[in-house]
């Protein structure tokens, strides 16, 4: 997903018993405060989003961040630029683009062409919004998905949760369940520091268009391909 990275574990929708007495535990004063003003700065979000919506017909409406998930959404140029791309290597009509945690490239990729056949593979329920093209999908079990979607997609786009190895090399193994073998385009989405990881696990070369998220982040991000995209997202950068 858009996210800051760091490494923890998705959390779990585990239900809770609740028993109705007077010694069922109490918020203290300072974590009700702080609850009150994550929920104000949560609406505040999503009022902004909106209004920035409204007054900018390129941008796309988003659910908004959820910190808990570590959501940070890419800008409207990374967004664009990255879902044109997926849309050029569309060019047989048996092209299906993966998105793995990636929902503003799904977003931007419906509105730039519609027609076109794309999954969202997403853990936070929110985007089931999306019907049919949603599928859940936690990167602790990489590959605990649908069976129709084993090497079904031309296009794979994946910005794993966390910038960590583990996270890593399961989000790996979902882009090769995914992916048609032999001719798939692949794209990763992760932070400079998963350069190394990146070409040992995937095949993977840095391309030289940086990618940005609305929310100012300090990690330092990059685009990578399984293909040389040419004088697109600003080539493949040359090794010194």
């Amino acid at each position: 997903m858009e996210e800051l990275k760091e490494n923890k574990m998705h959390p779990k929708n585990d239900d809770v018993e609740v028993e109705e007495d007077d010694d069922r535990p109490m918020l203290s004063s300072q974590a009700l405060a702080a609850l009150q003003e994550f929920l104000s700065e949560q609406n505040q979000t999503s009022e902004t989003a909106q209004t920035k919506t409204e007054s900018d017909p390129h941008e796309v409406a988003l659910v908004s961040e959820d910190w808990r998930l570590s959501q940070f959404w890419y800008d409207t140029v990374t967004a664009e630029t990255v879902a044109q791309e997926a849309v050029s290597l569309c060019s047989d009509f048996d092209s299906r683009v993966a998105c793995i945690a990636c929902p503003t490239l799904y977003a931007y990729l419906k509105k730039i062409r519609p027609e076109v056949s794309a999954k969202i593979l997403e853990y936070d329920m929110r985007f089931e919004q999306y019907g049919s093209d949603f599928a859940f999908y936690d990167y602790n079990q990489p590959q605990d998905l649908p069976l129709e979607l084993k090497h079904a997609f031309s296009v794979v786009v994946a910005d794993p949760p966390y910038l960590s190895k583990e996270c890593l090399e399961k989000v790996s193994e979902t882009v090769s369940f995914l992916a048609r073998p032999g001719d798939s385009k692949l794209l990763l989405l992760t932070g400079e520091v998963q350069k190394e990881r990146a070409a040992e696990l995937l095949g993977l070369h840095p391309c030289g268009f940086r990618p940005q998220h609305s929310s100012k982040l300090g990690n330092e991000f990059r685009l990578f391909t399984n293909y040389n995209p040419g004088t697109r997202l600003g080539g493949w950068e040359q090794e010194n």
